[in-house]
C-alpha cells in the first residue's frame, strides 16, 4: 500500500496515479463513455461525481455582466455603473497580438486539439510526477472558458463562487462535458472571443477591452505586442502579476509571454527581444464606476434611477430578480433629466449655499402634465467625504432619502385651500382669524371618531397686529395660521386627506398623513420631489402625474439589443380645473405682493408659497410656472441647526425664512431652466378684494394707509411657521421700513409633529 510522504499529501506515485486517472477520464469523455459514480480509479468522492450522461446536455451561458450607461434626456452621459467593468467586443476588435499572446501562454496547442488536450495532460502528468507536486495544469483554453462561465453565473454569491471553483473531480467532469459541447457548437474563433471577453484581468477589469482601458487607456484593438503580452500574463494570477502594484514581477511575466510567442512563431526572436527591453508603459485609468462619478452634480439623480429600477415590479417579480438584471448590466438608460435644467439647479445652489455651510439645500424640478423629473441636486455633493453625503434630501427614504422628509411649514396651506374650494367654499371665504386661539375641537376626521383638543392647546399668529377677519386671498399672501386652522375646522380633516391622497402627498417614510389640524401648518415631513410633483398639479389645471425619471431602457444581451419596459407616469384628476385655477390666482398673489415676493419671476407667470418651520430649522419655497414646478428646501438634515444669525453662501442672515434663502434659489434655478422655453400664462380666476370700506376703517384705526402696520403687503405679519416666510425680510433688507422678522412661537400639541430625525435629530414644527 502506498505511503504518504512525511510532509503529508500525496506521494509522487500517488500524484501520478491521480493524473493518470484524469487522463483516462479525459479519454473516456472523448469516447463518449458513461462513467460510473464509483470506480476502480476512485473517481467518486462523497457523491460529488454524477454519471457523465446524466449531466444536462447544454451549458447555460448567462449574459456577461457589463457596464450600464445612464444618459440624460439629450443623450449625454450622466454616469456609468457596473458590478463588473466589462465591455464586450468582437474578435475583430481585439488586437491580433492579444489573440496570439493569450493562446501562446494559456493553451499553445489550442488550434490543434479538441476540448481536451490529451497530449497536454500526459505532459503535465510527467512533469508533476517528477516534481512531486502539481506544477503544471492541463486545462485547455476551452475548459478555462467553461470554468469562467460557472464563475460568472455564480455572480457575487461567495458560496456559489466557491462551488464554481472547487477542485473536485465532479466539477472537472462537468467542465469536460461542456467543453466538448462548446467546441462543437462555437468553434475556435468564437471560443477565443468569448474567453477574452469573460476572463478577469485584475484591477476590477473584466474582459480585454476593460483591461486595455484600465492599464493603457486605449482600446483592445490598438494594443501593441508588449502590451498584449502584459495583459495575457496577468490572467494566470491577477494579484501576483498586477503591474500597478508589482512592476518587476509583471515585467518578468510579460517577457515570459513574449518568449513563448517567439517560440510559437507568432513574432520573431528579434521582435521579442526588442519588446522585452520596452518599459511597461502603463497609462492607468482609474475605475469610473457608480453615481459618485456622475457629471453636473447628478449623482443623487443617478442613485435615484438605480433605486427606482430596483423597486419597480416592471423590472422583475421581486427585488432579487431586479438586482440581478441591474448587476448584469449592459443597460443603456435614457432618463428625463434635462441638462439645461440640471445645470441651472446646480449653479443656483452653488451661488446661494456653500458646501461647507452648516445647512444644506436641495432642489427638484418637475414638468407639469408629464411628471418628468428635469433637475435634482443639492448643495452637499454626492460622496463619502467631509461635507458630502449619500442621502438624497430630495426624495423619500425608500429611494435613498432622509428617514422622514422635512416639515414643510406653510407650503402645505395650498392643499388646505384646494380642499376647501373642492368642498364648495368660495375664494372669498372669510374667517375671524384671531391673533390667538385654541385648536378647534372637535374636528371631523375620515374615521368615526373626531379629533379633540384634550389639552386645550393653542396657536397664534406672527404678531398681535395680525388678526382678522381675513379672506382667503389675504390669508394666503400673509400665511395666517389661525385662518387655515379655522378652515380645517370648517371643512373637516377628511377633505384635506382626500386631496393630498390624490396628489400622492405622503410622509418621507411612505406613510399617509396623520389626521390632525396641525397638518395645516406643515407639521409633517415631506420630500422636495413630493412637493414639486403635487404643486405641478396646480400648474396643469388639476391633473396630477406621478414623477418619472426613466424614459427608455435598452439592454445588450449576446450581441443583441432589446428594449425593456419602463414605468410610465400615470396622470389623474386631483381637483377641478376651477379649483386649480383659483389656487394659481391665490399663489400668484404670494409672489406678487406676499411672503414670496423675492422669488417671483418678472418675465413670465409664476406662483408659489413660502414655508418656515418652528425655530427656523427648515425653510421652503415651492413654486411653479405653467410649464415647470420646483421645490427648494434649506435646513439641517439632523434638524439641529436653528437658522438665526447664520452665514449661508457667504451671506449673513439674521433670520432665515422661505422667501429669503429658498426663494432666490428657486428663482435662479427656474430662470436658467426656462431660458429659451415658451412663455405660457395661467388660467386665472378673478378674486374680489376684501370690502374696501372695512379695510379703510381698519386702516384708520391703525393710523396707517393700507400698509399693514408699516410693513406693507410685501412683508409677513402672519404665517407663524410657514409663513415665517417673507415677513420682515424685506424690511430687514432695507426694503420696507426696517422691521425685523418675527420668530414663529406657536406651540403644537405633544406628539403631533412628524418630522425628520435621521436617527439623532429633533425636527422642527410646522
Amino acid at each position: 500500500m502506498p505511503k504518504n510522504r512525511s510532509g503529508g499529501g500525496l506521494s509522487p506515485t500517488q500524484q501520478a496515479a491521480k493524473f493518470l486517472g484524469v487522463s483516462v477520464l479525459a479519454g473516456a469523455v472523448l469516447a463518449g463513455i458513461a462513467l460510473p459514480a464509483v470506480g476502480a480509479l476512485g473517481l467518486a468522492a462523497k457523491g460529488s461525481v454524477e454519471s457523465f450522461d446524466e449531466l444536462p446536455a447544454n451549458l447555460k451561458t448567462p449574459p456577461l455582466s457589463q457596464r450600464t450607461t445612464i444618459l440624460d434626456a439629450k443623450g449625454g452621459t450622466i454616469a456609468t455603473v457596473y458590478s463588473r467593468d466589462r465591455t464586450v467586443v468582437d474578435l475583430k476588435d481585439i488586437s491580433p497580438y492579444m489573440q496570439q499572446a493569450i493562446v501562446a501562454i494559456e493553451d499553445a496547442r489550442f488550434y490543434q486539439h479538441g476540448a481536451v488536450d490529451l497530449k497536454g495532460v500526459l505532459r503535465a502528468l510527467n512533469r508533476n510526477a517528477q516534481s512531486g507536486g502539481v506544477s503544471e495544469g492541463a486545462s485547455t483554453l476551452t475548459q478555462q472558458y467553461v470554468k469562467n462561465v460557472f464563475v460568472e453565473e455564480a455572480g457575487d454569491d461567495p458560496t456559489k463562487v466557491a462551488q464554481a471553483t472547487q477542485q473536485t473531480l465532479g466539477r472537472k467532469i462537468k467542465e469536460l462535458k461542456y467543453a466538448i459541447q462548446v467546441e462543437e457548437e462555437l468553434g475556435k474563433k468564437k471560443i477565443l472571443e468569448n474567453y477574452l471577453n469573460i476572463t478577469f484581468f485584475g484591477q476590477q477589469a473584466y474582459g480585454v477591452e476593460a483591461a486595455a482601458q484600465r492599464y493603457f487607456s486605449k482600446s483592445a484593438k490598438d494594443l501593441e505586442v508588449q502590451e498584449a503580452a502584459l495583459l495575457a500574463g496577468i490572467v494566470q494570477s491577477p494579484s501576483r502579476y498586477d503591474p500597478v502594484n508589482d512592476e518587476a514581477e509583471a515585467t518578468k511575466r510579460r517577457n515570459t509571454v513574449l518568449q513563448r510567442m517567439a517560440d510559437m512563431g507568432d513574432i520573431s526572436q528579434a521582435e521579442a527581444d526588442k519588446a522585452k527591453e520596452t518599459p511597461l508603459g502603463l497609462k492607468v485609468s482609474k475605475p469610473k464606476n457608480g453615481c459618485i462619478t456622475a457629471v453636473k452634480g447628478a449623482g443623487f439623480f443617478c442613485r435615484y434611477v438605480e433605486k427606482v429600477f430596483k423597486s419597480e415590479p416592471v423590472f422583475g417579480k421581486n427585488r432579487e430578480a431586479r438586482a440581478k438584471i441591474w448587476n448584469q448590466g449592459g443597460l443603456t438608460i435614457t432618463t428625463t433629466l434635462d441638462p439645461q435644467s440640471q445645470k441651472s439647479v446646480q449653479a443656483s445652489l452653488k451661488d446661494h449655499v456653500y458646501q461647507d455651510d452648516k445647512v444644506a439645500a436641495a432642489t427638484t424640478l418637475v414638468e407639469p402634465g408629464t411628471g418628468k423629473i428635469l433637475g435634482m441636486g443639492q448643495s452637499k455633493p454626492f460622496g463619502f467625504g467631509k461635507n458630502e453625503t449619500e442621502i438624497n434630501y430630495s426624495v423619500d427614504s425608500k429611494y435613498g432619502g432622509s428617514n422622514f422628509g422635512f416639515p414643510t411649514g406653510s407650503t402645505f396651506k395650498p392643499f388646505v385651500a384646494a380642499a376647501a374650494l373642492e368642498e364648495g367654499r368660495p375664494p372669498t371665504q372669510e374667517y375671524s382669524s384671531p391673533y390667538e386661539m385654541a385648536y378647534p375641537s372637535p374636528v371631523q376626521t375620515c374615521e368615526s371618531a373626531p379629533w379633540t383638543n384634550r389639552n386645550n392647546e393653542k396657536l397664534e399668529n406672527e404678531s398681535e397686529s395680525e388678526h382678522g377677519p381675513y379672506r382667503l386671498k389675504k390669508a394666503m399672501e400673509l400665511s395666517v395660521n389661525t385662518y387655515f386652522v379655522q378652515m380645517i375646522a370648517d371643512i373637516g380633516l377628511c377633505p384635506v386627506v382626500n386631496i393630498t391622497d390624490k396628489l400622492q402627498v405622503r410622509q418621507g417614510n411612505g406613510e399617509k398623513l396623520p389626521e390632525r389640524p396641525a397638518i395645516a401648518l406643515g407639521s409633517v415631513g415631506l420630500s422636495p420631489l413630493t412637493m414639486a410633483s403635487a404643486y405641478a398639479a396646480f400648474a396643469s389645471r388639476g391633473m396630477y402625474c406621478t414623477p418619472i425619471a426613466i424614459e427608455s431602457i435598452s439592454q445588450k444581451v449576446g450581441g443583441q439589443q432589446k428594449s425593456l419596459e419602463v414605468p410610465k407616469s400615470t396622470c389623474s384628476r386631483a381637483m377641478s380645473e376651477q379649483t386649480a385655477d383659483t389656487v394659481n390666482s391665490l399663489l400668484q398673489g404670494v409672489v406678487d405682493s406676499g411672503t414670496g415676493k423675492e422669488a417671483g419671476l418678472t418675465d413670465r407667470d409664476s406662483a408659489g408659497k413660502t414655508g418656515t418651520t418652528d425655530e427656523r430649522r427648515n425653510a421652503w419655497f415651492v413654486g411653479y410656472t405653467p410649464n415647470l414646478s420646483g421645490a427648494v428646501w434649506v435646513g439641517s438634515a439632523t434638524q439641529k441647526v436653528k437658522m438665526r444669525n447664520i452665514y449661508i453662501g457667504g451671506v449673513y442672515n439674521d433670520l432665515v425664512y422661505g422667501g429669503r434663502v429658498p426663494g432666490p434659489i428657486w428663482r435662479d434655478a427656474m430662470l436658467g431652466a426656462l431660458e429659451g422655453k415658451p412663455v405660457d400664462e395661467f388660467n386665472t380666476i378673478h378674486i374680489p378684494d376684501e370690502d374696501e370700506d372695512r379695510d379703510r376703517d381698519r386702516d384708520k384705526g391703525r393710523g396707517n394707509d393700507d400698509d399693514d402696520n408699516g410693513n406693507g403687503d410685501d412683508n409677513l405679519i402672519g404665517g407663524l411657521l410657514g409663513g415665517g416666510d417673507n415677513g420682515g425680510g424685506n424690511g430687514a433688507n432695507g426694503g420696507n421700513g426696517g422691521t425685523t422678522e418675527p420668530t414663529p412661537t406657536f406651540s403644537i400639541p405633544e406628539g403631533w409633529w412628524q418630522g425628520q430625525t435621521n436617527g439623532n435629530g429633533t425636527g422642527g414644527r410646522g
